[in-house]
């Protein structure tokens, strides 16, 4: 058995987002967001599914912060809901709303845990989007004042602050293939939205240093790698067109102040409305960049494959198999993503924020979840994370997905990713075998592999 050490102060945490946990969706002058108004439409939903009550920790947070602490986590990363901080997106400030988060981080800090806060994890506010939403210029501005209004009140106390989660999932998902809210189907909108996602990160990050708050600031990007289907030319430049698309639109314009090629060629028709000025708001140095990793692809040049004339699928490592999400399971390929971001963008600090998957957890007599499953995939990929840190990435932490099952966005509550067992009907939390697992690997700061 080999003992892998972790360095002194790497922060092991897990992670949620609001929408996914919170309920309590119009209480105490909660507005409404895109994903509240999308789950109460017809069909975007598995069963119909909504996030109206979660896991319920907008009331039962305290206990939830208790059974953090008895997993001995050191970080957990956590989203602002833009909608109970300012209902309408901007002007009028919800008190009540600051008030239960100022609470959280005060509890979170009591108990050893450090905060890592996303100020958006995809719910944009609905009174935002009825004006347009990303693609609107003026949501920009509105993200900066939102951002400085959670900095005055959290800024003393948080130690990491990430602007946006996945911005690849808010544009594409949402804006070009309308599977997530706010469900519109726009290639030209998907390409402004990027624009001004990255656009509005930069001007939260000069809020952050205008305000001289403590702590570090950062954006997180989901990353997976891409590997073309055979060795011919096609199949090369196809995947390269896919990497450039949903990991370099954000990367190259974050670290290199550009687009990549695609956006000058591919997708020309469509290219986002730049401004003399915007990438050196966009570029400005960042203290950490989080990694959201769960998969590898392979792909292929299609004759009909889309604007981008490609397909791609999920690939998994010899003998093994898939997720419950029907994801390929490749923990390499975490390993793989995190040396080429360190040795492309030289990035000071990088966090693992997010990293788990879905599985069959079926609760046995007694009411426990023996998920071997989750945790032969946690130490696969504890394994390669602990790979990158001996090839020189600045790896400081590992924020697992998720803390606890919830909402799986279009997906209801069909998926558990979480290491706590949720029962929907009496919000009952059980430890899984895998939290008591990965309670072990904290304790020792280390893996037993």
């Amino acid at each position: 058995m080999t003992t892998r050490a972790f360095p002194d102060g790497f922060v092991w945490g897990a992670a949620t987002a609001a929408y996914q946990i919170e309920g309590g969706w119009n209480e105490d002058g909660k507005g409404e967001s895109i994903w509240d108004r999308f789950c109460h439409l017809p069909y975007r939903v598995s069963n119909g599914d909504t996030g109206d009550v979660a896991c319920d920790h907008y009331h039962r947070w305290a206990e939830d912060v208790a059974l953090m602490q008895s997993l001995g986590l050191k970080g957990y990363r956590m989203s602002i809901a833009w909608t109970r901080v300012l209902p309408e997106g901007r002007g009028r400030v919800n008190t009540r709303g600051l008030d239960f988060y100022d609470r959280l981080v005060d509890k979170l800090l009591a108990a050893g845990i450090r905060p890592n806060v996303t100020l958006n994890h995809w719910d944009l506010p609905q009174a935002i989007q009825d004006v347009g939403g990303w693609p609107n210029r003026d949501t920009v501005e509105w993200f900066a004042d939102y951002a400085r209004v959670v900095f005055d009140r959290l800024g003393d106390r948080v130690s990491l602050w990430a602007t946006h989660n996945e911005p690849m999932v808010i544009a594409f998902l949402g804006y070009e293939v309308g599977i997530f809210a706010p469900g519109i189907a726009d290639m030209t909108q998907a390409l402004q939205t990027v624009h001004h996602l990255l656009l509005s990160h930069g001007r939260a990050v000069q809020v952050f240093r205008q305000g001289n708050y403590r702590g570090k600031i950062g954006i997180v990007l989901n990353i997976s790698p891409y590997q073309p289907a055979t060795d011919s030319e096609a199949d090369r430049q196809a995947c390269q067109r896919l990497d450039e698309l949903y990991t370099r639109i954000f990367a190259d314009p974050l670290f290199k102040a550009r687009y990549p090629e695609l956006v000058s060629s591919w997708l020309k028709p469509h290219a986002p409305k730049v401004k003399d000025g915007d990438m050196a708001i966009i570029s400005q140095s960042i203290d950490f960049l989080g990694v959201n990793y769960y998969n590898k692809s392979a792909v292929a040049f299609e004759h009909e494959g889309g604007l981008l004339k490609l397909s791609s699928r999920n690939i998994s490592a010899p003998n093994l198999g898939t997720t419950e999400m029907g994801w390929g399971i490749y923990p390499d390929g975490l390993r793989e993503v995190l040396v080429d971001v360190h040795t492309r963008y030289r990035v000071p600090e990088v966090y693992v924020t997010e990293n788990g998957c879905a599985a069959v957890d079926q609760p046995d007599k007694s009411g426990f979840v023996d998920d071997r499953e989750r945790i032969d995939f946690m130490r696969a990929h504890f394994r390669a994370a602990h790979q990158a840190i001996e090839q020189g990435v600045p790896l400081k932490g590992f924020f697992c997905w998720s803390l606890m099952d919830n909402f799986e966005w279009s997906r209801g509550y069909g998926k558990r990713f979480g290491m706590v067992w949720v029962d929907y009907q009496t919000q009952k939390r059980v430890l899984k075998a895998s939290a008591n697992w990965y309670r072990d690997v904290i304790a020792r700061n280390a893996l037993e592999d």
